[in-house]
């Protein structure tokens, strides 16, 4: 098994990086110094490159999210505001946006990675835990002359220069919210559309544990701008091709209960997804429907992508960390919400899962 992921569950083989984990050389952890400080060093770095003319690189994770990408873009267009020279870019084959994001504003700044510069001034990587996250653009980020991390994965490996990680965020587009509003830029209504998509995005439309009171204050601030939160989240979580329907009938069809792990689970191989013309971020909202199964506490969906590769979406209703679960098998995540990528065949990758499931202390409560 080996890297991943967040809520989108997506990857790609890790990038060798000598410094993954510890950070790179002279870099600041975060390790130990308050979220606040943190902050205070990504906003410097941001708004000294900002003033300086440097390339500013916002890479969004392999594949992304709405959370990853409105992230992105929300922090791309503060930077436009200050007049900086910022684009944005992620590791996609092929380079488009999914399908569900395709309103998002800003769109503008998307540069593919063939064309990024070879080495930016400064890359800020937003809702990405490991620089393999990055796909082929964690080499680009490597080479940058400075790297700001700013995510919410408690599993992020610290890979950056400066890292601003703060587990206890409801998503990495709230984090941002911080960094604009410390950059002094007011929220605009298309910056608010990119946060709110990441907002519904990682609280599940406000269903989550992970919603305080802040997040709701947070929305409504948003809504003020007078952004379409009913268009935003129709198109994100129920806007579907017909074939996923039929899709989604044979993989519940062939879903598998089993009492004794607590677990559900089901899977799409990639003959399955090509056959109803769909593409993998299409599918994700599947593991939602699965994990309301009332006689299992964790929920599994298994996606095999065209290299092979099996896609892990994991979910535990609040009695199992699987955050925790999918670290120790290469993976990565929240507590409730993580996931892992297999090289190996879908059967062995279920039961080395399983096997770890079965392990797995139980949360209190």
């Amino acid at each position: 098994m080996t890297d991943v992921t967040s809520l989108a569950d997506l990857s790609l083989l890790p990038v060798p990086h000598a410094g993954e984990g510890t950070g790179r050389a002279g870099s600041t952890s975060g390790e130990g110094e308050a979220v606040g400080e943190q902050r205070d060093r990504a906003v410097e770095a941001i708004r000294s490159a900002s003033q300086s003319g440097e390339n500013i690189l916002l890479v969004a994770h392999v594949d992304p999210d709405g959370d990853s990408l409105g992230s992105a873009i929300a922090l791309g267009l503060a930077l436009r505001a200050l007049g900086a020279r910022a684009s944005v870019s992620f590791d996609s084959d092929p380079f488009v946006v999914p399908r569900s994001l395709t309103f998002l504003p800003g769109q503008d700044f998307l540069v593919p990675p063939s064309l990024v510069a070879a080495t930016p001034d400064l890359v800020v990587t937003l809702d990405a835990g490991s620089l393999a996250r990055l796909g082929a653009l964690g080499r680009v980020a490597a080479r940058a002359r400075r790297m700001v991390v700013i995510d919410h994965h408690a599993s992020n490996t610290r890979f950056g220069d400066i890292n601003l990680i703060d587990p206890d965020a409801a998503s990495t587009s709230v984090m941002v919210t911080g960094v604009i509003d410390a950059l002094g830029v007011e929220l605009d209504h298309d910056m608010a559309v990119a946060i709110y998509t990441g907002l519904i995005t990682d609280t599940g439309s406000f269903r989550y544990s992970v919603t305080t009171p802040d997040v709701h204050r947070l929305a409504a601030r948003l809504l003020g701008t007078g952004i379409r939160h009913d268009l935003i989240t129709r198109t994100v979580w129920d806007t579907h091709r017909f074939g996923y329907l039929r899709l989604l009938g044979e993989l519940l069809g062939r879903a598998r209960l089993e009492p004794e792990h607590d677990l559900v689970w089901t899977w799409c191989a990639y003959a399955d997804l090509t056959a109803a013309g769909l593409t993998l971020d299409e599918i994700e909202g599947v593991i939602d429907i699965v994990r309301t199964t009332a006689e299992a506490e964790v929920a599994v969906v298994c996606k095999q992508d065209a290299t092979n590769i099996w896609k892990v979406s994991v979910r535990s209703k609040g009695g199992i960390d699987v955050g925790a679960v999918c670290t120790a098998l290469g993976g990565g995540g929240h507590r409730f919400a993580a996931g892992l990528s297999s090289t190996e065949a879908l059967e062995p990758t279920m039961a080395t899962l399983r096997a770890a499931l079965v392990r797995a202390p139980r949360l209190p409560g």
